[in-house]
């Protein structure tokens, strides 16, 4: 598994079974292949674990969430999720997958902190090619910003400290609230006049259950 995450990590030009074992030094690909197919392990587990390890080390509570999105571009028609959309990486329409993605920042160091695939309405409504890249059955089409709603209130359920949440699309998440959600407070003296932002406030913050305690968003 080590060699196969180092390899991901690696500046490969291409990333499959082949590039991954040779860079590890094996002269087959058969070893990463019946890892990927084969072993068992659980995700959502290993994300847990991963997210339980950046608190303990990067936690505290003015962290920041950050939401951001990626495009993968591909030549072929068989990955889950792939389809013509627009890609954020390319700056054009492709053939790609989309990645939305959690991420955590602090004063101590930023790292990833949780991911969801976006699965356009083509593959929603496709059970054939959903199974034959093993899509649950249980996975329903969801848009983007619901899919960043639902990695933030992951976060906030596992207590990840954090004041602030923030994206480089904060206008999408932002018309998923209600407008009582938002309240507007002093951004301290501008050069030309008092200054101000708005956030979700503490009592109505739709991301945190309600035992939790609130968390701001910053949006332009």
């Amino acid at each position: 598994m080590l060699a196969y995450v180092h390899g991901l990590l690696a500046p490969l030009e291409k990333k499959n079974s082949w590039t991954l074992a040779e860079r590890a030094g094996e002269a087959i690909p058969d070893g990463m292949q019946r890892w990927l197919a084969s072993a068992d392990w659980d995700a959502d587990a290993v994300r847990d674990d991963v997210r339980d390890y950046v608190v303990e080390h990067l936690g505290v509570p003015a962290g920041v969430l950050v939401v951001d999105e990626t495009g993968f571009l591909k030549k072929g028609t068989k990955s889950a999720g792939v389809a013509r959309q627009y890609s954020g990486t390319a700056g054009r329409v492709e053939n790609c997958q989309i990645g939305v993605f959690l991420d955590y920042a602090t004063p101590a160091g930023r790292t990833f902190l949780d991911s969801e695939l976006y699965l356009p309405k083509t593959w929603a409504e496709e059970p054939r090619r959903r199974a034959e890249a093993r899509v649950g059955g249980d996975v329903e089409f969801a848009t983007k910003p619901e899919l960043a709603m639902r990695m933030i209130a992951r976060a906030l359920d596992a207590d990840v400290p954090a004041g602030w949440v923030t994206e480089l699309r904060a206008d999408a998440l932002a018309k998923m609230l209600p407008a009582q959600a938002w309240k507007k407070i002093s951004a301290g003296a501008g050069s030309k006049a008092p200054g101000s932002t708005t956030g979700p406030g503490q009592r109505s913050d739709p991301w945190r259950t309600p035992a939790a305690t609130g968390c701001w968003s910053a949006a332009a």
